[in-house]
């Protein structure tokens, strides 16, 4: 039943694993985790088998994990196709750390990527083994569902919707499964079934076991409504109204929410960086020259890089602010209209429109608009196939009228909260070089936006690692190579760092592919830009990424294309596509304004950082290995050491005192330590039981020494004449020194045990000779022993708190039985 007991808790694993289908695109990553788990279940089958103690199945079950994660990932150095060398290590590293920028790169749902897989595949096979050794190793199978609820925790945490209710049905069922099993297999080895053991039964509790079921039935309900309640990510609930609060972001009463777990830039990387194009948004419009779709806002700057803001804001049925400003010289409004169709490939709770939108058709109660991110979020509702319709205010600007917009007060709540910048020495330095002398706001922006020009040297760039933080950032000012996300992640700091508010827009260019207003955006025309806001103005949007790196791409009076030439500049409230460019020039064009990176301002602070050595660590975790591999075999060589110089221990010398004349010679008598004599004996004879366990020869403790021997001579040593001889002298002297007054003196019982040793040795085979050098078995016994015995003194001293305290218990009184 054991062996039956291991696979199920490996099916029980892959069963748990099911959650894991809502975050990838296909199936591959389930084949895969199937082969790891089942070479975990096959390599803990053989060495149960083999009879290995615990700690040895589990090194035998990493084991053949690793082999199964060579065979399924291989570097290209391996020996026989799964065999590992440290060329495969030095692989899975490689694997193992880019799945880290993978993670941040590709949102849900995940094309087969080797580095996520290999991530995947490795979880679940360390699963695989904590499920065996705490199921079949332990029996404690109820603790398995903890490592089998951390794999339903990595959905939960990235999924974009709520977390679909089948997978989980699914791994519960496979919980349920090893928890029946292993029930079974222990009411098999009582041989029949039992309520309790018959103590403290009273009218509260009919039988210890059933209420500790009952208990474990409370304990469980409750946490099944609980942590839907607090795990986000989940279907909303009591926790959804309590953290989201209420208020439209304007000070006024409203709807609060937030559009579930999105990585922005992670799904803006991730869809970029796609081999395949397909097809996001479909937009008609009746605006001649549109500026970008927005999708949503990335505007809370932390240590880490942007992170986006948890949206709040009012139904989008009702009405929606007038973004209208009258009587301002150089602002240009003009209303138009959009019709959006979605498509099944975008899957996020937001819904692209254009900015300011001020009327919304075919759209439910269910999507929010937020006036202060103007990005339109639901709860409770997805964008994919979603069809609707909107009027939008389109504003233009010209420099003079952005230059002479006011700054803003101290404690205007935008700039306190848009201006949070964490301190990077480098940044602050280039600010303070590019703003010196400027003497208004449009000014400072207009000089951090120049430079990010090909003639600075910044080049655009798929291939480079993203990422927003302070090094990330401080990196690309280095290199001066990126895409979109580094461009308007970069200006947005650096605005900030000038005292000017700033954010992260993220959303569609307009592409190559119009036809009569009508605009066919992929996940090529995905796209990141920076959005400033003025005072009297509000956000006005800025694209510092080269124009003719991206399709589609819209500059204005306001933010010219700095790489153009000058008769090329659109004229003042204008915003059209950069003269002299082909507007579908794409990343990948060869053709495009691409140069070699200059390093131009130094903005590190030193050289590039360098990494101590991994051999180091390989070195120092080998050795850690080779030590606790060593610790058995160092115990039995020190027990046996103690022993040998107990049993060769001096005879007493003791004087005998004769009475005779005045300076008369006393004589000298050389007697014998009769306690000494049996402690040697018994030391013999507990080597020689070790020694027997260690070469996996039967061991009866009813027996009495000489019976002990007498079988070893005719079962074990009978062709070894020195052998028998010695065994005998060892049964002989522990007799005597266990029942005989006088013990047996003056043997050479050392020499004895070494003869006896060699002729089980050379009995032996190799594997039982090496686990008795390595691994002593009798060592593993008696550390095994102790164990068994410190957790009994526990439990019992546990029970015997737990009756004392029971005296005590109220309910007995109200039962009306007085206290024992």
């Amino acid at each position: 039943m054991t062996r039956n007991l291991g696979f199920v808790a490996a099916a029980a694993t892959l069963l748990a694993a099911a959650p894991l289908s809502a975050i990838f695109e296909r199936w591959t990553w389930l084949i895969q985790a199937a082969i790891a788990v089942a070479v975990v279940a096959g390599a803990a089958a053989l060495s149960r088998l083999a009879r290995f103690p615990l700690w040895g199945q589990i090194l035998a079950m990493l084991a053949g994990l690793t082999l199964g994660l060579t065979w399924i990932f291989p570097g290209g150095t391996e020996l026989l196709a799964f065999v590992p060398t440290p060329g495969t290590f030095v692989h899975f590293g490689e694997l193992f750390s880019a799945s880290a920028q993978d993670m941040r790169t590709y949102g849900v749902e995940v094309p087969d990527v080797d580095s996520l897989l290999f991530l995947t595949v490795l979880g679940v096979g360390g699963v695989a083994v904590v499920v065996d050794v705490l199921a079949v190793g332990l029996r404690r199978p109820a603790l398995a569902g903890l490592p089998m609820l951390a794999i339903y925790s990595v959905p939960v945490a990235v999924y974009v919707d709520s977390v679909p209710a089948t997978p989980f049905v699914v791994g519960a069922c496979g919980y349920l499964w090893l928890l029946v099993t292993d029930n079974v297999d222990r009411v098999r080895r009582f041989g029949r079934r039992f309520t309790g053991e018959g103590r403290d039964v009273d009218v509260w509790e009919a039988s210890p076991l059933a209420a500790a079921g009952r208990r474990l039935a409370v304990v469980g309900v409750a946490l099944a409504v609980a942590v839907p309640l607090v795990v986000p990510g989940m279907t909303g609930g009591l926790m959804n109204t309590v953290a989201n609060g209420t208020g439209d972001g304007t000070g006024r009463p409203g709807q609060g929410g937030k559009p579930g777990r999105i990585d922005l830039f992670a799904a803006l990387s991730g869809q970029l960086n796609q081999s395949e194009v397909f097809e996001l948004v479909k937009v008609t419009t009746n605006e001649p020259a549109p500026f970008y779709l927005r999708l949503g806002v990335v505007d809370e700057l932390r240590p880490d890089g942007f992170q986006a803001r948890v949206p709040s804001g009012r139904p989008v049925t009702r009405s929606l602010p007038d973004p209208t400003r009258r009587g301002e010289q150089g602002v240009d409004q003009r209303r138009y209209r959009a019709s959006v169709e979605v498509t099944k490939n975008l899957n996020m709770p937001l819904l692209p429109v254009y900015a300011e939108p001020v009327k919304t058709e075919d759209l439910s109660r269910n999507w929010l608009y937020d006036p202060n991110q103007q990005i339109v979020f639901s709860n409770q509702e997805n964008a994919r196939g979603k069809r609707y319709a909107f009027d939008y205010v389109r504003s233009t600007y010209s420099p003079s009228a952005l230059r002479a917009a006011p700054s803003l007060r101290a404690d205007d709540p935008v700039l306190r909260q848009q201006t949070v910048t964490p301190s990077v020495r480098a940044v602050d330095k280039l600010v303070d070089q590019l703003t010196k002398g400027k003497q208004n706001d449009y000014d400072k922006v207009r000089a951090i936006y120049d430079y990010f020009s090909v003639e600075n040297g910044f080049t655009y760039s798929l291939s480079t690692r993203g990422g927003t933080s302070g090094d990330d950032i401080t990196d690309f000012l280095a290199t001066k190579v990126g895409y979109c996300q580094q461009y308007a992640a970069a200006m947005a700091w650096l605005v900030r760092a000038a005292n000017i508010p700033a954010r992260v827009a993220i959303g569609f260019t307009n592409g190559s592919n119009s036809e009569g207003g009508r605009y066919v955006l992929t996940n090529r025309n995905l796209h990141a830009w920076t959005e400033v806001y003025f005072g009297g103005i509000g956000w006005v949007p800025f694209d510092a990424t080269p124009a003719a790196s991206i399709q589609g791409s819209v500059r204005s009076a306001w933010a010219p294309d700095t790489d153009a030439p000058e008769d090329a500049t659109p004229e003042p409230g204008s915003t059209v596509a950069p003269g002299g460019v082909d507007p579908s020039a794409g990343p990948n064009d060869p053709d495009r304004l691409d140069k070699d990176a200059d390093q131009g301002l130094n903005v590190g602070d030193g050289g590039p950082t360098r990494q101590s050595p991994v051999w180091l660590w390989w070195t120092a975790g080998v050795l850690a290995l080779l030590v606790l591999l060593a610790l058995p075999a160092l115990r039995r060589s020190a027990l046996r050491r103690r022993r040998r110089v107990r049993a060769v221990a001096p005879a007493a010398i003791t004087p005998a005192a004769i009475p005779g004349p005045r300076g008369a010679v006393r004589d000298l008598t050389v007697g014998v330590d009769a306690e000494r004599a049996r402690a040697d004996a018994h030391a013999a004879w507990d080597e020689l039981l070790d020694t027997l366990v260690d070469y996996q020869v039967r061991v009866d403790q009813t027996e009495t020494p000489r019976a002990t021997a007498e079988r070893l001579v005719r079962e074990t040593v009978s062709a070894d004449a020195g052998a028998v001889t010695a065994v005998r002298l060892l049964g002989r002297a522990e007799e005597r020194a266990r029942y005989a007054r006088d013990p047996l003196t003056g043997e050479a019982l050392h020499p004895a045990l070494r003869s006896v040793r060699g002729a089980l040795a050379t009995r032996a085979d190799r594997r039982t000779r090496i686990m008795a050098a390595l691994l002593p078995p009798s060592v593993l016994l008696r550390w095994r022993t102790a164990l068994s015995d410190r957790s009994t003194r526990l439990v019992t001293t546990t029970g015997q708190v737990r009756n004392r305290l029971l005296r005590w218990d109220p309910r007995r009184f109200l039962a009306g039985r007085p206290a024992r």
